[in-house]
């Protein structure tokens, strides 16, 4: 009998290592299964409920009109005049997303999730056969079926997880695709070079520019070919991947911490995007502490409305850690916008402030750097280490700085989901909002688990589009219908008459 299962063993060859599960268009499958008149529906799912924001996820039915991530929802409504949005319940999806993880580990155990709409599972001696990996994903797919009959998966099999997830992005929705070794490279011909994880409109003109136009010519490309066309070792990563091999993840280092927020009608004003950028900034510190690091630099970005130039601030100083410190140096940096606005260069009510964003940068470990000796500094230390305390204890922003009153009265910057991992409900979503307090978005301690990795943040998506909206012939910005309004000192000094029509100034 041994010499038997001997001889047989060259002929089984189990090359399949990794079954990769992707929730379809997820945020809005969600919202489908929580609201049965959603479904075969066409939904989108926004950030705020505004028209100048993005889409963040698309059910399949609007996909069907072209609405994809991304989208501006003004322009999805023109494609899809039917088209239903909802604004996005952070805590909902990730309470969601564990039972689903639950009904997977009832068929496999699963690795890490990837992002909040995506999980690895690691398949182990007989499981590696054909037949039963593809067992195991339909048993996945009915557990899920039976939870809800809203969300459904595409599920990849392959020898490597890089190779898994592009399979599970080849045949969408509810799809099963397997790629064995002896699949490749053929079965990949059919690809873009963008349906590959890793390579982005920036990677792609740099491997048309090494003369790889095709996937077909990247699959066949040396070594040194992406070596050289990634400019590093990347290179190498990929072209090993591409050929079914496991490639180690690689240990990396955070480098940053920040948020962004696409504001809501009510905030676009030079007072609401003071607010919001506060309650960012806090929101970040607090973060910083958590895990452990000092910042030793600070970048600070507004867009606005009809303008293509943004306001950009970029900060060094020594590494620090205390909210107060970092909450004085955002304000000494949006004071110049104040002066702008005062001498007439910028006109609010013309073109109001449409998204924020602040990243705290530079990070170091906490311990790598002395301690400072100066008593201001150690009394901001201590307020920032009682605030953490209180909210800790009662919930985020139980306890917060005044600056941020009108960001926590409109429900701005609430917790969002980045596709890099799923947060920690106990950091991010405020302990009692307007919209959603004590309703089903309601989450038990358990949801804190921290995952991790996936590529992109949704913000990168929405301004590729904004961006890519622009550049089509005709394109004119979109103004707001009525003044959004300032408050009443602003508007002393943002008379509409206050620049003639089609003078230019430097801006900020």
């Amino acid at each position: 009998m041994g010499a038997i299962l001997f001889a047989r063993a060259p002929f089984l060859p189990m090359t399949l290592r990794c079954l990769f599960v992707d929730f379809n268009s997820y945020f809005a499958s969600v919202e489908q299964h929580d609201d049965e008149r959603l479904r075969d529906r066409p939904v989108a799912v926004a950030p705020v409920m505004a028209d100048s924001t993005c889409c963040i996820a698309a059910s399949y039915e609007a996909k069907a009109f072209g609405v994809k991530t991304g989208t501006p929802v003004w322009e999805a409504r023109k494609l899809c005049p039917e088209l239903i949005v909802r604004e996005a319940r952070p805590a909902r999806y990730v309470a969601m997303h564990h039972r689903l993880m639950a009904a997977i580990e009832d068929c496999i155990p699963h690795g890490h999730p990837e992002s909040i709409d995506e999980v690895p599972c690691w398949l182990i001696g007989r499981e590696r056969e054909r037949s039963n990996a593809e067992a195991i994903a339909h048993r996945i797919k009915q557990k899920l079926a039976e939870l809800s009959p809203a969300i459904r998966c595409s599920i990849g099999i392959a020898p490597n997880k890089f190779l898994a997830k592009t399979a599970s992005d080849m045949l969408k929705p509810d799809g099963l695709t397997v790629i064995e070794l002896s699949d490749l490279p053929h079965k990949l011909h059919s690809l873009e070079l963008r349906d590959f994880c890793g390579i982005g409109p920036s990677m792609e003109q740099r491997l048309r520019a090494a003369g790889l136009h095709t996937v077909q010519q990247l699959c066949a490309a040396s070594r040194q070919q992406l070596h050289t066309a990634w400019g590093s070792i990347e290179g190498e990563r990929y072209w090993l991947q591409l050929r079914g091999l496991d490639v180690p993840v690689r240990a990396t280092r955070r480098s940053s911490i920040g948020h962004s927020h696409v504001l809501g009608p009510e905030l676009r004003s030079f007072e609401g995007a003071r607010a919001v950028l506060f309650k960012l900034l806090a929101k970040a510190a607090m973060r910083l502490r958590h895990e452990q690091f000092l910042a030793a630099g600070l970048s600070l970005r507004i867009r606005f409305v009809g303008l293509e130039k943004r306001f950009e601030r970029d900060l060094a100083f020594a590494p620090l850690d205390d909210t107060p410190t970092l909450l004085d140096l955002l304000g000494e940096q949006l004071a110049a916008l104040e002066r702008a606005m005062r001498r007439g260069r910028w006109q609010p009510r013309r073109h109001p402030p449409l998204s924020v964003a602040v990243t705290l940068t530079g990070l170091e470990p906490v311990g790598s750097v002395s301690h400072e000796l100066i008593d201001s500094r150690g009394r901001a230390k201590a307020v920032s280490t009682t605030l953490d305390s209180i909210n800790q204890r009662y919930g985020n922003n139980t306890l917060y700085f005044g600056a941020m009153q009108q960001a926590l009265s409109h429900d701005a910057a609430p917790m969002r989901i980045p596709f890099s991992k799923i947060p920690e409900i106990g950091l991010e979503e405020d302990v009692v909002t307007h919209k959603h307090a004590g309703g089903d978005d309601a989450v038990s301690d358990d949801a804190h688990e921290l995952y991790r990795l996936r590529e992109r943040q949704f913000k990168v998506l929405a301004e590729h589009a904004h961006r890519e909206v622009q550049r089509k012939p005709g394109y004119k910005p979109r103004q707001p219908a009525a003044p959004y309004g300032a408050s009443s000192w602003a508007r002393a000094v943002d008379k509409p008459d206050a620049i003639p029509a089609g003078t230019t100034l430097p801006l900020f």
